[in-house]
């Protein structure tokens, strides 16, 4: 069985706002100022919460210290349960995409390094975790992104066949994932980083979500 499998953020989902928001509870909790800004550090949101909290460590001078770090990340985390869902968006026409795919007879599902619990969260808050055949996430299995198992594992849980997939992402974590599986990958244009895409050499690149379902079946059948 085809399968297409999404990264979440940034890839389906703007979660940014969210992220960046639950990131400045832990810097007001320590006593100073909120260090992210929602509009000019979307790109490090995107990459999680432990880099969110370096970089906003850094902006403290104090980028190396990480036991600070690690005592703020469940704290993170749990302000970031709190409220996942106040900004966060889902794409122009991701839904749209994903419902084609699967009336087209595709397996959908999402292979995401956001940890599990807060992944089927943020997606049943917004209504759409049902959509997809199956998710995994940060915590699910033994490895994770880039791991290539991660991905394949995912597509099996969708009951699809590895061979016959591809990533949706917006990371070269996301690229590294597909080609470690020897599966082709498709990166968005659209997202805060979407002008560094091309650099990644993916097998293609969407301007928008209109046209995945061309680009699937161009490269999987």
């Amino acid at each position: 069985m085809r399968t297409v499998v999404f990264d979440l953020d940034g890839t389906l989902a703007d979660t940014s706002g969210d992220l960046i928001a639950a990131a400045n509870s832990c810097f007001r909790g320590m006593g100073v100022a909120d260090m992210l800004c929602p509009a000019r550090d979307v790109a490090v949101a995107l990459r999680g919460g432990r880099a969110m909290l370096r970089l906003g460590m850094e902006r403290l001078g104090r980028g190396d210290d990480e036991a600070e770090i690690d005592r703020q990340y469940p704290l993170l985390l749990t302000a970031y349960a709190e409220a996942i869902d106040r900004h966060t968006r889902l794409y122009p026409g991701a839904m749209a995409a994903v419902e084609g795919l699967r009336d087209a007879g595709y397996r959908v599902a999402i292979c995401t390094n956001k940890p599990e619990a807060l992944a089927r969260l943020l997606l049943a808050r917004m209504g759409v975790l049902g959509r997809f055949h199956a998710l995994t996430g940060a915590d699910t299995l033994p490895v994770r992104k880039p791991d290539p198992e991660h991905l394949r594992e995912t597509v099996r849980r969708a009951g699809g066949d590895p061979v016959h997939s591809l990533l949706v992402g917006d990371s070269d974590t996301d690229r590294n994932t597909a080609r470690a599986a020897r599966v082709p990958s498709v990166l968005v244009g659209f997202g805060p980083s979407g002008a560094d895409m091309a650099a990644l050499e993916p097998e293609a690149i969407i301007g928008h979500f209109d046209e995945l379902p061309g680009v699937v079946t161009r490269l999987i059948g």
